[in-house]
């Protein structure tokens, strides 16, 4: 390496304006939005990556980005459902695609409170990354019903479909988890 600064190297290609509003963007959001993603994923690391890629995904689309606090936010949290929605459906597909692959298996312990962690974690990961959101925002995040909705861009009756749909298939997946101790 030359010991130049990257960022002297590679040429800045949004304009002023544009990158200045992704950088407000990313102060004003960032931090809800991991805490979102970290709910909606099993890893800090992957959390991340989830936030980078939607604020990859706002620079690319700058100007589609509507103005004032609560449309960002929503516009936002929408992408990042869709960047989840679209790495669960690869993860589907090639769990589909790959027979061979070998199983995961998660170390054993006899704390109890990790062994309820991992069975939560692997239980709203059977569920769609949509009404992931819903039951992570409402449940975890202690989001009302009407706020969802807003966010997500869907009306409360959905919101509360999903919610109730949600946790029955959490019931259901928890339950077999106890069953095959």
């Amino acid at each position: 390496m030359s010991g130049v600064p990257i960022a002297d190297v590679v040429p800045v290609t949004l304009p002023t304006q544009l990158s200045d509003r992704l950088a407000t963007l990313f102060d004003a959001h960032a931090d809800r939005l991991y805490r979102l993603a970290r709910r909606m994923v099993a890893t800090g690391e992957d959390a991340c990556d989830l936030v980078q890629e939607t604020f990859l995904r706002a620079a690319r689309s700058a100007t589609s980005i509507p103005y004032g606090r609560a449309a960002e936010e929503a516009w936002l949290v929408r992408v990042l459902v869709n960047v989840r929605r679209d790495e669960w459906r690869k993860t589907t597909r090639r769990q589909r695609h790959d027979a061979i692959r070998p199983a995961k298996t998660i170390a054993h312990r006899t704390e109890d409170t990790f062994v309820a962690r991992a069975d939560i974690w692997r239980a709203l990961d059977t569920l769609s990354p949509g009404r992931r959101a819903v039951v992570v925002m409402h449940e975890l995040e202690g989001m009302d019903v009407r706020t969802i909705g807003s966010l997500l861009g869907i009306s409360a009756i959905t919101v509360r479909w999903h919610l109730s749909r949600g946790r029955r298939e959490l019931a259901r997946t928890l339950g077999s988890y106890t069953w095959r101790r």
